[in-house]
């Protein structure tokens, strides 16, 4: 099992993921990055779990708009692209809760 050092508002994480997803996980921990840096211009640093848990939100909500599109264009679609779709999106979904379990421990 491979390790990544990824860096979340200034604070790194050493977090341990499946070979050959390094990569990944980094740009995972960018995107996440990139929502914390947001808020913190909106709200300021109030607190890194805060933070933590605010981008979490925002992400999930991202999240269940985008399953709430494809689901949506799921019941107009006569193939099974969208229903591929929604499968990537539940396999993101559960990498997302892992990586958040991994933080939660580190």
């Amino acid at each position: 099992m491979a390790q990544v050092e990824i860096t979340i508002n200034g604070q790194s994480y050493r977090v341990a993921c499946e070979d050959g997803q390094e990569q990944r996980l980094t740009d995972l921990a960018r995107m996440v990055d990139a929502h914390v840096g947001d808020l913190v211009e909106q709200v300021g640093q109030v607190g890194h779990t805060r933070l933590l848990v605010m981008a979490s939100l925002l992400v999930a909500d991202e999240l269940v708009e985008l399953r709430e599109a494809v689901s949506g264009d799921e019941e107009e679609a006569t193939g099974n692209g969208a229903r591929q779709a929604v499968e990537a999106m539940d396999r993101v979904s559960s990498r997302l809760e892992a990586i958040a379990e991994r933080l939660n421990r580190a």
